[in-house]
């Protein structure tokens, strides 16, 4: 004769009650948790040169002025093609725009346009005198940056030195508040930013063709500071 289990089925009530507790238990909040936050900076000698050279025209006819401006722009950019060398001297167009000119009493009376060729990699002697080469057009803006290879390379130490300085301070607070030591619970690692100095005045030159020198943009990179932040929470132990 064969055997068969019968199920077991419990009362609806009895399974609830039994798992009750342990649904509805309220976890105590966190005790002897600490957030802190700890940041490493380091100056780093900025490797890359922008210079952004510029070019107006105005007139009545706003074709006129459009052409005039990009027959500036092709010649400055076929002179500027000659010198590239892809990560040590690079040129690109920036801006170019044209707008109406307005009468005092309203209506159109003209218009104004500007273009714009930029000068930029690590190559800082050679863009600096090409930018003085092309005499058709005037230096609007002068800036420095870091390039991806230094950034990524200096990144790493700042990390550790933010990591070194987040532990250290964990156990001096730790010790401060009369733990014996901590576990860590969270941390964050912030990306590495890179804060450049103050803006230099543009060095400006004549837009007059016949009163530019061909002579070399003078230019003196500064320091960028790159900075790590790390942020998160310790569970400080007993003694």
């Amino acid at each position: 004769m064969r055997r068969f289990a019968l199920p077991v089925v419990l009362p609806v009530a009895s399974l609830f009650l039994a798992a009750g507790p342990a649904l509805g238990q309220v976890l105590p909040p966190p005790q002897n948790v600490l957030s802190l936050a700890a940041e490493s900076t380091v100056e780093v000698p900025q490797d890359l040169l922008m210079i952004t050279l510029s070019i107006t025209r105005e007139g009545s006819d706003a074709a006129a002025v459009q052409a005039q401006l990009k027959q500036v722009l092709d010649a400055a950019l076929a002179e500027a093609r000659k010198a590239v060398r892809p990560g040590q001297l690079e040129a690109r167009t920036g801006q170019f725009s044209l707008y109406p000119r307005y009468a005092p009493k309203g209506g159109i009376n003209g218009w104004q346009g500007s273009a714009e060729l930029v000068l930029e990699g690590r190559d800082m002697p050679a863009i600096s005198q090409l930018a003085g080469r092309i005499n058709s057009m005037a230096v609007a803006r002068v800036g420095y940056g870091l390039s991806r290879e230094v950034r990524e390379k200096v990144e790493a130490d700042v990390a550790a030195q933010a990591i070194q300085r987040f532990k250290a301070r964990a156990e001096d607070y730790a010790r401060h508040f009369g733990f014996a030591g901590y576990s860590l619970r969270e941390v964050t690692v912030g990306q590495a930013e890179a804060t450049p100095p103050p803006q230099q005045p543009a060095f400006r030159r004549a837009t007059m063709a016949a009163a530019v020198s061909d002579e070399a943009v003078p230019v003196q990179p500064g320091k960028a500071s790159v900075t790590v932040t790390v942020n998160g929470s310790i569970q400080m132990s007993p003694r």
